[in-house]
């Protein structure tokens, strides 16, 4: 099989040969071996592991993304980051502990934007709304 990992600013790993592949989507680890079906899922913060042709295992840090296997023979996995590397203990605990930090300060981030967002849409509202005190009032 032929696995392609890829990032918005480059192939971080492509390999021609390997013999089988583990990721992890938000159900668990799951494998492909050589004629897996077609398949297409969403993976969360993991260590992709793959064994080569010549039996060796390789490793790579993947921040999320897709991963896609096409014709039983091809594995795709597009990502926002990729650190490959045959460390497995130093990728599980530097690289995913930076990985997991980033995404922390991006949800930190997106709820300060969709407060902002909110509060411009009240004060927009506000301003077209007509006022209506003292409509049906008698003094």
């Amino acid at each position: 099989m032929r696995l392609q990992i890829i990032t918005p600013l480059s192939v971080a790993v492509d390999v021609p040969d390997i013999r089988s592949l583990r990721a992890e989507d938000a159900s668990g680890h799951f494998g492909i071996c050589p004629g897996h079906a077609e398949f297409l899922s969403s993976l969360v913060i993991s260590v992709v592991g793959w064994t080569g042709g010549d039996g060796t295992a390789h490793y790579c840090a993947v921040r999320g993304g897709m991963i896609s296997v096409t014709g039983g023979q091809e594995i795709t996995i597009t990502t926002r980051e990729a650190v490959p590397g045959d460390d497995l203990a130093m990728l599980e605990a530097d690289v995913l502990a930076r990985f997991h930090a980033a995404l922390e300060v991006e949800k930190t981030e997106r709820v300060a934007s969709t407060r902002l967002q909110l509060n411009a849409i009240r004060m927009i509202m506000r301003h077209l709304r007509p006022d209506t005190r003292g409509v049906g009032e008698f003094s």
